[in-house]
């Protein structure tokens, strides 16, 4: 294990490192959302934590506030979502908090594996769009408000390449792809600019969007998706300029 990623998996290395950080994290509710979410707080930030479902998101609520600072609940169905609704929650984020200093991507829709022969249109479009489409709507809302903060981040959790590149992964496969290039992007663009662009590739996770395409008991390689809640912490911080513009695979 490099040292990085050593300081990654370190809960002692984020202490505060995030203080007096607001932070948006999409997918807030599932596994690597919540987990990320909570060492957010634990590190000092304030949390919005944006999903679907608000009983969910309730139960990361409290487990955000015990951990730090208070965070704001914000419910918004991402695939239904418009621009104008992402413009509207920047304005509501600057308005209730006064700044933005870090988003991090990890909404996530994946169905199943299905041959591309025998996928609904609208379950292709529907994840082109949730993992592809819609995040870059909610960055592009969010980039003035980041663009104020001296040191801001732009975080997209992505999969595999090779693994997603194979048959069957369809739609979410193909916008995997999609959202790697959009990092490369966004960095080139931003790249003299106070917002930092990075991805964040984790390893195999266990999580709901990783049980429909393997059998838990026979995935031995999974990993709880706390053991990488600090590389998302790290990504967010000051310490993540060290990392700006790549694509960064930590150890668990």
């Amino acid at each position: 294990m490099t040292e990085a990623a050593a300081r990654s998996n370190d809960p002692q290395a984020g202490a505060q490192a995030l203080a007096g950080r607001v932070v948006l994290v999409t997918g807030a509710t599932g596994g690597l959302g919540a987990a990320a979410s909570v060492a957010c707080a634990g590190a000092g930030a304030t949390v919005v934590l944006l999903g679907r479902k608000l009983p969910k998101l309730n139960r990361v609520y409290d487990a955000a506030a015990q951990a730090g600072p208070e965070p704001l609940l914000y419910p918004l169905d991402l695939e239904g979502a418009q621009p104008d609704d992402y413009a509207e929650m920047a304005q509501r984020i600057e308005s209730e908090l006064g700044r933005l200093d870090g988003v991090l991507h990890c909404a996530a829709d994946f169905p199943g594996l299905t041959p591309l022969l025998q996928t609904d249109p609208a379950a292709f479009a529907r994840a082109v769009h949730v993992n592809l489409t819609a995040p870059w709507w909610l960055s592009q809302a969010c980039l003035p408000l980041l663009a104020k903060a001296g040191d801001a981040a732009l975080v997209f959790a992505l999969d595999d390449p090779a693994r997603v590149g194979q048959a069957y992964w369809g739609g979410y496969g193909a916008a995997q792809h999609g959202l790697a290039a959009l990092v490369g992007i966004l960095h080139a663009e931003l790249g003299n600019s106070s917002v930092r662009v990075a991805g964040l590739r984790p390893g195999p996770m266990r999580t709901p969007l990783r049980a429909r395409a393997y059998v838990e008991e026979s995935d031995r390689s999974a990993r709880e998706p706390s053991a990488y809640a600090q590389a998302c912490v790290t990504l967010l911080s000051a310490a993540g300029a060290g990392h700006r513009g790549t694509v960064w695979a930590p150890q668990a």
